[in-house]
């Protein structure tokens, strides 16, 4: 075959028939190679001509040489039969090895090896091709990552805009910053409003510490009200998604949504993309604002080790929220969101005729206390919680039952009411209150104290066991003598009211013939003839147990009651 002949073939034939001319080209060189006259220079024409690399001509011609099949079809793929597929055998060998495709391929020659007779394991490479053929983007890194990496090649639809006031949602975030509360460095919390339609943050709350529902409370109050300094945003919502937190769905939050009319849709766990709006804010406000606080705690640092400077100056906890709330004037007033097409959160809301329920300051503040019940007002003034609290409005009114009302953990005031009529009467202050150098004394102490226990606890409560160069038992280091042993037991024998009791002094009597009865139980019961069955229309004839008490039916396997 001349050089040209190929190249002439290439630009006659079609593309619909490049299969038949690799087949022929194949053939060609194949005779060359049997009548000794095939070189380099015919194999590089022809993969010049066919668009294929010189390796894979010599490829389709290794592989004619020994099925006539390949011969005729060259570069054509194998049958699907004997092609490898991934099994769930492989997919429990790449969630086993956390999507380690290599290790996975060690682990299949292993056990092809163990076989008998022994069996091909495929190669690396066609591990790696049926795993990006046969496996999505995500089930790939599911098997490497888990479900949370796997939702990250999930497509989710995105909620039509409805009218402002119709859906809120609301969230915990701990920013990423430390800040100065009371000389100790500290992560504060923030909790947050946002409004579905608008974009626009209605209400936030700042805790320097873990937040609780007074946390909720708090932002909620801002939420609502639409008088300075929180408006114009505001009102109530027809609904809240909240994402199962318990500070969100306890007594007093719940309390305070029903007496609102509002809904509350408590959404699956694991599922911030149902509520993307508060879930966007939470993502936006660290590059926007936190990262260029001092005490980013996700600063990088030169060195080995990120630890935070030794002369850096944190901001107090008054700094960092009047930052915040100056931000969330920006982002409601200037920053304009993609979904909302050029407009501000305070554009899309005015432009909006949606008309608005509002609550009365007062009212609101009632409906978010959480109630104590009633009490008698003494001379003393009203007892809550084993202490007295004390208003200027008792004088005279010693004698009247009031009902209590107070904000949760803020111990210090509490709002009473008139039990029969609902009026409010006016706040009552803790009586005797420590000054702020005595709580911080006690805080200081309590602190102290839990260190020092702490440390007792771990010298406690920690094993050692000899180390060990070849397989053997594990060997507990730490002797005892036979005096202290004793009388550690001793202690703890005393201690135990578990040891104590006697529960098999008085064996309980034998159940009725038709009871079903494990035979773990029925060997404790005492012998003798067994007890009547009960009846199901008198209630007098219903069997007693020792203490002369009705005894508790027992349910069978299906959960219906014999």
């Amino acid at each position: 075959m001349e050089d040209g002949d190929v190249v002439r073939a290439a630009g006659g034939l079609p593309a619909a028939s490049r299969t038949a001319l690799r087949g022929l080209a194949v053939r060609r060189l194949l005779a060359l190679r049997a009548g000794g006259k095939l070189t380099a220079g015919h194999v590089r024409v022809a993969a010049d001509a066919l668009g294929a690399s010189e390796r894979t001509v010599w490829r389709w011609l290794a592989a004619a040489q020994s099925d006539k099949t390949a011969a005729a079809y060259p570069g054509a793929r194998s049958q699907a039969g004997a092609r490898f597929t991934i099994t769930p055998e492989v997919r429990g060998l790449l969630a086993l090895w956390k999507g380690n495709v290599r290790a996975v391929h060690r682990e299949l020659v292993v056990r092809a090896a163990r076989q008998s007779p022994p069996a091909d394991a495929p190669s690396l490479t066609t591990l790696h091709r049926a795993i990006r053929r046969d496996l999505t983007p995500g089930e790939r890194a599911g098997l490497a990552g888990g479900e949370r990496a796997a939702r990250k090649h999930d497509v989710f639809l995105a909620r039509p805009r409805c009218w402002r006031n119709h859906v809120w949602e609301t969230d915990h975030m701990q920013a990423p910053v430390l800040i100065d509360v009371d000389g100790t460095a500290r992560r504060p919390w923030i909790t947050w409003f946002t409004d579905c339609a608008t974009n626009a943050i209605t209400g936030v709350a700042v805790t320097p510490v873990h937040p609780s529902r007074e946390s909720v409370l708090a932002a909620l109050r801002s939420a609502v009200l639409r008088e300075d300094p929180y408006g114009p945003f505001g009102g109530l919502p027809e609904k809240v998604r909240v994402d199962r937190g318990k500070d969100f769905l306890s007594r007093t939050v719940t309390a305070a949504f029903d007496l609102l009319d509002v809904t509350v849709e408590d959404l699956p766990a694991y599922t911030p993309h149902l509520k993307g709006t508060v879930e966007g804010l939470n993502r936006a406000v660290e590059p926007m604002l936190l990262a260029a606080l001092p005490g980013y705690v996700h600063q990088p640092r030169p060195g080995k080790r990120s630890s935070r400077p030794k002369d850096e100056v944190l901001l107090g906890f008054e700094d960092f929220t009047a930052r915040l709330l100056t931000w969330t004037l920006w982002w409601n007033t200037e920053h304009r969101p993609a979904p909302l097409r050029g407009r501000t959160p305070l554009e899309a809301w005015q432009d909006d005729p949606t008309p608005l329920r509002d609550v009365l300051a007062t009212d609101l503040w009632t409906f978010t206390l959480e109630d104590a019940g009633t009490r008698t007002l003494t001379t003393r003034g009203v007892c809550f919680r084993k202490r007295d609290y004390v208003g200027s409005w008792m004088t005279g009114h010693a004698g009247i039952q009031v009902r209590i009302r107070f904000m949760p953990h803020h111990d210090h005031r509490i709002e009473v009411y008139h039990a029969a009529t609902g009026r409010y009467l006016g706040p009552a202050d803790l009586a005797d209150q420590a000054t702020d150098e005595q709580i911080s004394a006690v805080w200081r102490a309590r602190a102290a104290r839990s260190r020092r226990l702490k440390k007792d606890l771990q010298a406690s409560l920690r094993e050692r066991y000899a180390a060990v160069n070849q397989p053997e038992a594990p060997q507990r280091l730490g002797t005892l003598t036979t005096a202290q042993a004793e009388a550690e037991l001793a202690q703890a024998t005393d201690t135990d009211l578990s040891q104590l009791s006697l529960p098999d002094l008085i064996p309980p009597a034998a159940p009725p013939a038709g009871w079903r009865t494990p035979a773990s139980l029925a060997a404790l019961t005492t012998p003798g003839p067994p007890a009547p069955l009960p009846s199901c229309r008198d209630d007098a004839s219903a069997p007693h147990g020792p203490d002369g008490r009705t005894a508790p039916p027992t349910t069978d396997e299906d959960g219906d009651a014999s």
